[in-house]
């Protein structure tokens, strides 16, 4: 079985990338504490955690999560990935360590994550309420994100940034995303359905 292998190597490469962007935070902001107070405005930072717990787990236990929870590690991680190289991959430009990160955040560990599910994930049971419940947590981040800023005066991401947009176009960003995110959901939902009758069949 290359199920608990494949989890380690992406538990590791997770882990990996997080480290790096904690050193190359560490000396944009002078000192590990701000470092992870700033890594920790991130939902980009924040879902690959759980990656790394979640994968880490599967490979240490041999224990298999959920469909229910794969699926929502999975669409979280994908979000992360086409919401990055869509929307933000053009607003910087990292080089040497910071390039490394950051291409594992957002494009090494989703891809490896996506396969994983394809390939290893329990699927069966999965109904349409899970593309709901798959949304309290980008919803959560958001409410954590819009509160961080209003006290800190920084938001991690423009499109929610409600200093320079305004509390009205943030919340139909918020609104189109949460959109956006439950339709991915879904079509998650029926793409597993698929996948478990052939396995099945």
């Amino acid at each position: 079985m290359i199920r608990r292998p494949f989890a380690f190597a992406i538990a590791t490469l997770c882990l990996a990338a997080l480290i790096g962007q904690s050193v190359v935070s560490t000396r944009l902001t002078g000192g590990t504490a701000a470092a992870l107070w700033q890594m920790a405005a991130y939902f980009t930072v924040q879902t690959n955690i759980g990656v790394a717990a979640t994968f880490g787990l599967i490979a240490v236990t041999g224990r298999e999560a959920t469909a229910a929870w794969h699926g929502a590690i999975t669409l979280a991680i994908l979000t992360v990935g086409v919401i990055y190289h869509w929307l933000l991959s053009g607003l910087w430009q990292p080089r040497g360590l910071a390039f490394w990160a950051d291409q594992g955040l957002h494009s090494v560990v989703p891809a490896l994550v996506a396969l994983y599910w394809l390939t290893c994930a329990p699927k069966s049971g999965l109904a349409l309420r899970h593309a709901a419940l798959w949304l309290v947590w980008p919803l959560a981040y958001c409410v954590w994100a819009l509160a961080r800023g209003a006290a800190t005066g920084a938001y991690p991401y423009p499109f929610i940034d409600a200093t320079a947009l305004g509390a009205a176009r943030v919340t139909l960003n918020i609104a189109g995303l949460g959109l956006a995110f439950l339709i991915a959901g879904l079509l998650l939902v029926v793409l597993a359905r698929a996948l478990s009758t052939r396995a099945t069949a």
